[in-house]
């Protein structure tokens, strides 16, 4: 079933429709909530709730541009949400788990850092867990859904110098892991 009548089937709530869409685009909509939260559970629960807005929307999709988008932007939008309930009751955190995810297969240029394609997925999605909250954000709103500094600073009411500031510091510890990865990678060679 292509997405044309996929999507038609969805708007007039075919539930086999809604299986396949839901299907077709959960592992990526899963990799994109785990890139924003902390712990697995989380990221199921935003990715949920982004299907229920996906399904009850549906209508409103006009079939101008990509409907991979137009979902994409729908859990971004949720991600961002729970970023801004969250950062209300945590501000840092030193130490998390290790909860396990996946990136979308597109989703590879991390945007300079050197190194960064020796060191496995699952590795990297942690440590980007592990930023801090507000380096996360800007991190994987640059990074991964392209917005500029200006787009980013509306989004989450910080200014253009903040996310700026932040993004570099993300990088920055991105760096630093990523070197020190490289170096234990080294040295059982």
């Amino acid at each position: 079933m292509d997405d044309t009548q996929l999507i038609s089937e969805c708007k007039k709530q075919n539930k086999n429709a809604q299986k396949t869409l839901y299907e077709r685009f959960a592992r990526k909509m899963l990799g994109l909530c785990m890139r924003y939260c902390r712990d697995v559970d989380t990221a199921y629960d935003l990715m949920h709730d982004g299907f229920v807005v996906v399904f009850t929307q549906i209508s409103s999709y006009s079939g101008k541009g990509s409907f991979e988008g137009w979902i994409r932007k729908i859990f971004v939008n949720i991600a961002l949400e729970n970023y801004r309930k969250e950062k209300q009751k945590v501000v840092y955190m030193d130490e998390i788990g290790n909860p396990e995810g996946f990136f979308d297969d597109n989703d590879s240029d991390l945007n300079g850092v050197p190194g960064v394609e020796q060191i496995p997925r699952e590795e990297l999605l942690k440590i980007i867990q592990q930023l801090p909250d507000g380096y996360r954000a800007v991190f994987n709103l640059y990074v991964f859904e392209e917005m500029s500094h200006k787009e980013i600073s509306d989004v989450l009411g910080v200014s253009e110098n903040t996310s700026r500031s932040q993004f570099s510091r993300a990088k920055m510890l991105l760096r630093k892991y990523v070197q020190t990865r490289l170096n234990e990678i080294n040295r059982k060679k």
